[in-house]
């Protein structure tokens, strides 16, 4: 071999190494849609929430009326990958939408504005490099009554177009006796699929392993504070530091527990009225299988002494046009008052455990 060709091989050599290294650097590098697809398999350990965004949400909900009147708006953020199975939804902003009342257009063109109003929004966000990426939307809700079929629907409808979307509800009535109620919900994939089919039915229900305890999942919420945030109400803290005579012992419950109490005498008669409603459609379909059965019968009977005649059989017919199928009924409702019922016995059983633990401690003070 010439030097000439020992020298082109020995160059040839050393530029496809750093071809090969290149392509299988490539190979380990993502793509838009490797990394999307990773982060729809990835599951949702917990929800980040900046303390900007539960002060903004407070804020809409006092201007709404304190809680009297629905307060609903966008939650914008970002989703972050921890690892190769788990990520976290960060929540660093939100902004409130108007009411029907609030709008120009008045009930008419209310979701048309709404949506240029959320575009608009959306458009400064970006201008000023603040996340402009929908991962939810919040509502408030008092005494945590917000499991209907429009909430279904409404989340549904989010969670169908952004796969990772969430819903934080605030109650503001418990956060102001000292609990603050900030909660994320979404709904799990069973859920999403009856939905998709629109089939309520007691099989379905059955088929995908529904209850009311499995078809939203709770996640938790995590508040985050910046350092220069936390400077800062160190600094308050010690400009308006906590009075001495504080009242830690507040037994005023008769008046919550008595609310919730209320509710849920209510959600149990919605309960019983729909279980009737459930069990009248079984009497009536067993009634109408009974008829079916009794009408098979007669026209086997009937074919059978015509054969012996020698007569020509009856003429095959639709037992469903002479039996018209009951329309199945929707076992959605039932699912949700149950949801609702689970909830008021929680926050009962959490708050009366709280006012026990008090009246304990008052107990023994005023022995001594």
């Amino acid at each position: 071999m010439s030097q000439r060709q020992h020298n082109s091989a020995s160059t040839s050599s050393q530029t496809s190494a750093p071809a090969a290294q290149l392509a299988s650097l490539n190979e380990n590098v993502p793509t838009p849609v490797s990394a999307a697809n990773q982060i729809a398999k990835s599951r949702i350990d917990y929800v980040q929430v900046d303390a900007l965004v539960l002060l903004k949400i407070i804020k809409h909900t006092q201007e709404s009326g304190g809680g009297a009147e629905l307060a609903q708006g966008i939650l914008t953020g970002m989703v972050q990958i921890q690892d190769g199975n788990s990520k976290r939804i960060e929540v660093t902003n939100c902004f409130g939408l108007p009411t029907a009342n609030n709008l120009k257009g008045g009930t008419a063109d209310y979701n048309e504005q709404c949506n240029i109003f959320i575009t608009d929004n959306l458009k400064t966000f970006r201008h000023l490099n603040i996340d402009h990426l929908i991962i939810g939307w919040y509502q408030s809700s008092l005494f945590g009554n917000f499991v209907n079929k429009n909430f279904i629907e409404d989340h549904f409808m989010y969670q169908s177009d952004i796969e990772d979307s969430i819903v934080i509800i605030y109650d503001p009535f418990k956060t102001q006796h000292g609990s603050v109620y900030f909660k994320a919900f979404r709904l799990t994939p069973n859920m999403m699929e009856m939905q998709n089919r629109k089939d309520f039915s007691p099989e379905t229900i059955k088929d995908l392993k529904l209850n009311h305890e499995n078809f939203m999942e709770e996640l938790p919420v995590v508040i985050r504070n910046s350092h220069l945030v936390n400077s800062l109400l160190c600094e308050l803290e010690d400009l308006n530091p906590t009075p001495k005579h504080q009242s830690f012992f507040d037994l005023a419950t008769g008046s919550v527990l008595e609310k919730n109490l209320r509710s849920l005498i209510d959600n149990v008669d919605e309960l019983t009225v729909d279980t009737a409603k459930f069990l009248n459609y079984h009497k009536q379909l067993q009634k109408q299988n009974h008829l079916k059965q009794q009408h098979l019968q007669k026209r086997e009977a009937e074919n059978s002494a015509r054969r012996a005649r020698g007569d020509p059989l009856l003429p095959e017919e639709d037992i469903n046009k002479i039996f018209k199928p009951l329309p199945p009924i929707s076992r959605l409702e039932t699912l949700l008052i149950s949801n609702q019922i689970q909830n008021y016995c929680q926050q009962i059983t959490d708050f009366t455990s709280q006012s026990f633990s008090n009246l304990f401690i008052t107990e023994a003070v005023q022995n001594k």
